[in-house]
């Protein structure tokens, strides 16, 4: 079989898949590769229950966006995060706040006239 050059190296061969795309380049990753992705990205593998039609609407999203429904799961997640946390920030801080105005008025001992 003789190879053929590909003349464009570009970013769009690769999203076209002019490169890259051939069996012969694919194999498994083994796992020490895998361990330095997950590590590289902080990246933690987790087991979840979730119903199924779930999955499936998760998946046909993923689909629509061309993107596999578990990155798609990961950012769903990562925008949620940030809000929630603030949202735990703010009624601590309200907290802190109705403590802090309660111990101001509380009032001092009474002192004997003399």
């Amino acid at each position: 079989m003789v190879k053929q050059k590909v003349k464009d190296t570009t970013h769009e061969a690769w999203e076209l898949r002019e490169l890259g795309a051939d069996e012969e380049h694919v194999q498994v990753a083994d796992p020490v590769h895998e361990d330095a992705l997950n590590a590289a990205l902080e990246l933690q593998s987790i087991s979840i229950r979730l119903p199924k039609q779930l999955i499936e609407h998760y998946k046909l999203i993923a689909h629509f966006h061309g993107v596999g429904y578990q990155p798609l799961m990961r950012d769903v997640m990562a925008r949620f995060v940030p809000g929630a946390l603030k949202e735990i920030f703010e009624a601590e801080q309200a907290k802190a706040q109705k403590a802090s105005d309660s111990a101001a008025w509380v009032e001092e001992p009474t002192r004997k006239v003399a």
